[in-house]
């Protein structure tokens, strides 16, 4: 169980932090890096969640983008603290929530109308807020990236940031047209 008791506490202000090991790391590390963009995209889907309160038709949408904010701080868990330090109960991201996501992407997609272009980003505003997240989910996927070819990851954590920008693509789709807002094609 986490325990907060004071937010501040002066150690980063010298631009260093601690990783959840205890290694002090400047915070422009390719690590905090890309567990920050992470918590971005955490940030971001609290807006879409948000919007998604007063929307019944949508609220397994709404189920779906708050179980993925918890996978989210898994995987922010899991890139905050060294394999080698990492115990046994540490949250981490598994092979079975890409599968859940490709699961979820199929349900979604299989009445969405086929595209015949690239689309704009927009669709109504939940729409829109989820383009958004997928933007920086795909930065999260980049920044991951560049931190696995120097540093040792587990595996699940590019697929799950790959996937995961595919199910806000379709989620985005989805929105739309479960709210009845045509989609804009590119020409």
């Amino acid at each position: 169980m986490v325990r907060i008791t004071k937010v501040y506490t002066k150690k980063g202000d010298k631009g260093m932090t601690q990783l959840a090991g205890g290694q002090r790391v400047s915070k422009t590390s390719l690590r905090i890096e890309a567990y920050g963009s992470v918590d971005e995209l955490n940030a971001a889907l609290g807006m879409v969640g948000e919007s998604l309160r007063e929307q019944p038709e949508l609220s397994q949408l709404k189920q779906g983008i708050y179980r993925i904010q918890k996978e989210l701080f898994d995987l922010g868990s899991q890139m905050s603290v060294l394999a080698e330090d990492r115990r046994e109960d540490t949250p981490v991201i598994r092979k079975r929530d890409i599968q859940r996501l490709e699961t979820e992407i199929d349900e979604m997609n299989k009445n969405l109308p086929y595209l015949t272009s690239f689309i704009l980003p927009g669709g109504g505003e939940i729409s829109a807020r989820l383009h958004i997240a997928r933007t920086i989910c795909r930065r999260a996927e980049r920044n991951t990236l560049r931190l696995s070819e120097i540093e040792s990851l587990d595996g699940t954590e590019l697929p799950y940031l790959n996937r995961l920008s595919d199910w806000l693509f379709v989620a985005a789709r989805y929105a739309a047209c479960e709210m009845g807002v045509e989609e804009t094609l590119w020409k």
